[in-house]
C-alpha cells in the first residue's frame, strides 16, 4: 500500500517513488521528506493511477519490478496527456550509457545509478520541483457566473448531462455549483451553455463540497482545453 507523508503542508513539493525495493523507499523517506511530500508504492501497477490521484511534481521511477516493465511505465507516464508534464527521474541499478539513451528517449528527465548519490539526487529535484506557493499565486480567480454545461458518469456510474454555474473561473478551471453528484477525480466534458455549446474541453473534478445541498460545489481543473473559454 502507499505511504505519504507531509500531506499537511500544501507548500511543498510532491514526489511519487515507485520502486519494489522497500529499504530503499524507506530510504528515500528518510532524505527526502523533510523537503518534499513523499508517496510511495512498491506495486508498479498502482504507479498511473496515484500519478493521476496526486499530481506529483516528479516521480522517481525505478526499471525492474517484478511483472512489470519500468520502461513501459516511464513510457505511459511521458506520453499520457495527464501525466506528461510531470517529470520523470530514473533511480535503476542498471548502469551503461545505452540504458541512459533510451530512457532518455523515452522521455525521462534524469537519471541515476544506485546506489544512490542523494546529494546529487537533490540537487536535481531542486532543479524540476517547483514550491507550490509559485502555482498558487500564478493562478487569478475572477467572480464570475458563467453557464456551463458538464457531460460525464455520476457518482453512481450513470450518464449524465447537467446544467452547472460558475462562481470564480480562472485559467486552469473553476469552482461550479451543479444538482448532479459527481466523484472526486472523476473527468467530465465541459460546454459554454450560451450560444452553440461550444465543447471547452475535459475537467477533473479536484474537490467536492454538499454545503449547498441540493446543488453540490464542484472545484474543476481542466486537463484539455480545445474550445473558447472565458479566460485566455
Amino acid at each position: 500500500m502507499p505511504v505519504i507523508t507531509n500531506r499537511k503542508n500544501g507548500l511543498k513539493g510532491k514526489l511519487l517513488v515507485v520502486d519494489d525495493d522497500e529499504a530503499l523507499r524507506r530510504l528515500m523517506h528518510l532524505e527526502l521528506s523533510g523537503t518534499y511530500e513523499v508517496i510511495d508504492t512498491g506495486e508498479p501497477e498502482q504507479g498511473l493511477a496515484l500519478a493521476l490521484e496526486h499530481r506529483p511534481d516528479a516521480i522517481l521511477l525505478d526499471l525492474r519490478m517484478p511483472k512489470y516493465s519500468g520502461y513501459e511505465l516511464c513510457q505511459t507516464f511521458t506520453s499520457f496527456s495527464r501525466t506528461q508534464m510531470i517529470p520523470v527521474v530514473i533511480v535503476s541499478g542498471e548502469a551503461g550509457a545505452q540504458t541512459r539513451e533510451h530512457c532518455k528517449q523515452l522521455g525521462a528527465a534524469a537519471y541515476f545509478e544506485k546506489p544512490l548519490d542523494f546529494e546529487a539526487l537533490k540537487d536535481c529535484l531542486r532543479g524540476i520541483v517547483k514550491p507550490r506557493r509559485d502555482v498558487s499565486r500564478a493562478e487569478v480567480r475572477v467572480r464570475l457566473r458563467v453557464p456551463l454545461k458538464l457531460r460525464g458518469k455520476d457518482a453512481h456510474g450513470n450518464e449524465f448531462e447537467e446544467p452547472a454555474t460558475t462562481e470564480n473561473v480562472s485559467l486552469s478551471g473553476f469552482l461550479c455549483s451543479c444538482g448532479r453528484e459527481i466523484s472526486v477525480h472523476s473527468v467530465v466534458d465541459v460546454y459554454m451553455a450560451s450560444g452553440r455549446n461550444e465543447h471547452v474541453g475535459k475537467a477533473e473534478i479536484v474537490h467536492s463540497n454538499d454545503k449547498a445541498a441540493p446543488l453540490c460545489r464542484y472545484g474543476c481543473r481542466f486537463t484539455e482545453k480545445n474550445g473558447p473559454w472565458v479566460l485566455e
